[in-house]
C-alpha cells in the first residue's frame, strides 16, 4: 500500500512527533498488514478508507515517527476518527497492540497539532465540564427548566441546532433526562453488608453516571451489600479520567487518577468496584497512564490491580442472594457489549452469566454485537456523522432480535442507545444488568 501523496513529504522542518513516548517502533513492526481488523473496525466500515482503519493509521504512525509525513491535518483527521473501541486488537492474529499505539498517538497530536478555534473551543468545553461532576452540576437546573419548557423536542423536530451545529445537535440529542435524584447525592460514605460480611469493596461513582444514572449506583450498592460485601464510597472521589485519557488529554488524565488514588488510599477496601465499562478499562490501565510518575507509579498499579468491573466482580465471587422472576411471564432480553467491556477488559460471558440466573429470562444474541454503538466516549460529540450510521445499525441490529428488553452496562452506550430507539420511533426498556439484578434480589416486577 502507498500513503498518499498528499501527505509524504521529504521536508524535515515538518512538524512530526516529539520525543515524549511516540508511537513505539517496535509495536508499529508487529504489524503484517493482513487486513483482518479492516471488516472490525467501525471506523472503516462506514468511512471505507484505508486511513481510517487500524492498519491506515499504523501506516501513518510509521510515516510520522520516519520523518515521511508530517503531524497535520491531513493525518490528524485519520487519527480523529478512530473510536478506540478496541475491536481491532480482538481481531489481530499478530497481536498488534494498538490500543498502545493510538494511546501514544492522541497525546502527541494534543501537544504538537494546532486545532482550529472552534475545534478547540468546543473541546476545552467537553474537558472542562464532563469530567468534574461539580461543574456539571451547576447546569443542572437551567437543564431541567430548558427540558421542562419542551426545547429538546422543537431542536429535534426542526433539526435547528444541527443545522447551526452538527456537533452541538449532537451533543443536545444526547442529553440525559434531569431528575430531582440528579441534585443529591443520597448514599453514605459506608453501607454495611447484609448478613456475613465477605469483602470490603469501595464503589465508584462515575461523573455523567451519578448524576444521571444514580439510580444504577443505588443498585449496585444494593447488589454488592445483598451479596455480603461492605461498601466503602470516599466523598474526595472524582473522575476517573477515561474522558481525557481516550483524546490525549494526558496531562488532565494523570492529574485525576492521582485524586483518585488519594480519595482511596486509607480506605482498606479489597476490592474497588466499578459499573461503568468505559471507567473500568481506565481505572485498569493507571499503572500505565502514571508509568512515568515515580511518586504513584508503584500505587497505580496496586490500585488497579483491585479495580474489577462490578459484573466480574460478581460473576467472580458468586451470588449469595436468592433471585426472583423479574417478569410474570418469559422475559426475552438481549446484552449489549459496549467495547470497552469486550475488547478492553475481555468481559464478555460474565454478564450474561449473571443474567441467565435470573429464573425466566431469555438471552438472545444480536448479529454485530462486536460493532461498537458509536458513543465511545464523546466519539459522538466529536464524529457525529460517524456515530449517527453506527448507532442506527446497533440500534436495528439490537431490535432485529426480538427482545423486549436491552441491558446495556455502559452510560455512553446507553444514551446513544436510547437516542436511537427514539429516532427510530421505538419504545423498548434499556437497563444496565446490575439494576435487573437488584430487581430479582428484591422481587421487583418489570412491565414490558
Amino acid at each position: 500500500m502507498q500513503i498518499s501523496e498528499k501527505v509524504v513529504t521529504n521536508n524535515e522542518d515538518l512538524q512530526g512527533f516529539d520525543p515524549q513516548n511516540p508511537p513505539n517502533p517496535k509495536l508499529i513492526d508487529t504489524c503484517v498488514h493482513c487486513g483482518f481488523c479492516l471488516s472490525t473496525c467501525p471506523s472503516y466500515r462506514v468511512i471505507g478508507k484505508e486511513m481510517d482503519s487500524p492498519r491506515g493509521r499504523i501506516y501513518l504512525m510509521d510515516a510520522i515517527n520516519e520523518g515521511e509525513a508530517p503531524l497535520a491535518e491531513g493525518t490528524v483527521q485519520h487519527f480523529d476518527s478512530c473510536l478506540g473501541c478496541l475491536a481491532c486488537v480482538t481481531t489481530c492474529p499478530s497481536g498488534v497492540q494498538y490500543d498502545k499505539l493510538i494511546a501514544a498517538t492522541r497525546p502527541q497530536v494534543e501537544r504538537n497539532y494546532s486545532r482550529s478555534l472552534p475545534d478547540n473551543l468546543y473541546r476545552k468545553l467537553i474537558f472542562n465540564l464532563f469530567p468534574y461532576p461539580q461543574r456539571l452540576r451547576l447546569f443542572l437546573a437551567p437543564l431541567l427548566v430548558y427540558q421542562k419548557l419542551g426545547f429538546p423536542k422543537f431542536f429535534r423536530a426542526t433539526g435547528l441546532l444541527s443545522k447551526i451545529s452538527p456537533r452541538l445537535g449532537a451533543m443536545e440529542s444526547l442529553l440525559p433526562d434531569v431528575t430531582v435524584k440528579s441534585f443529591v447525592n443520597t448514599l453514605p460514605e459506608v453501607i454495611p453488608a447484609k448478613g456475613q460480611k465477605r469483602y470490603r469493596v469501595g464503589v465508584i461513582l462515575g461523573c455523567v453516571q451519578r448524576l444521571f444514572f444514580s439510580k444504577v449506583n443505588e443498585a449496585t450498592v444494593r447488589v454488592l451489600t445483598a451479596n455480603g460485601c461492605e461498601v466503602v464510597i470516599p466523598k474526595s472521589q472524582g473522575c476517573c479520567a477515561a474522558l481525557p485519557e481516550h483524546q490525549g488529554q494526558r496531562e488532565q488524565a494523570q492529574t485525576l487518577a492521582r485524586q483518585m488514588i488519594d480519595s482511596f488510599a486509607e480506605s482498606g477496601v479489597d476490592y474497588i468496584i466499578i459499573n461503568a465499562a468505559g471507567c473500568g478499562h481506565t481505572l485498569k490501565e493507571y499503572g500505565h497512564i502514571l508509568a512515568d510518575d515515580p511518586n504513584y507509579r508503584e500505587k497505580a498499579k496496586a490500585f488497579a490491580a483491585k479495580v474489577k468491573d462490578a459484573q466480574e466482580f460478581l460473576a467472580e465471587v458468586g451470588l449469595t442472594a436468592p433471585l426472583s422472576p423479574i417478569s410474570e411471564n418469559e422475559l426475552t432480553m438481549v446484552y449489549q457489549d459496549a467495547c470497552h467491556l469486550l475488547h478492553g477488559q475481555k468481559i464478555s460471558m460474565q454478564p450474561r452469566q449473571l443474567l441467565k440466573q435470573i429464573p425466566g429470562v431469555k438471552l438472545r444474541e444480536p448479529i454485530d454485537a462486536a460493532l461498537c454503538c458509536g458513543s465511545a466516549g464523546v466519539y459522538n460529540m466529536l464524529q457525529p456523522e460517524v456515530a449517527e450510521e453506527l448507532g442506527q445499525q446497533k440500534v436495528t441490529n439490537l431490535l432485529n432480535t426480538g427482545a423486549r428488553l436491552i441491558a446495556s452496562a455502559n452510560p455512553g452506550c446507553s444514551l446513544q442507545i436510547n437516542k436511537h430507539l427514539q429516532i427510530q420511533g421505538k419504545e423498548i426498556p434499556l437497563m444496565h444488568p446490575i439494576e435487573l439484578l437488584d430487581y430479582a434480589i428484591r422481587g421487583v416486577k418489570i412491565d414490558v
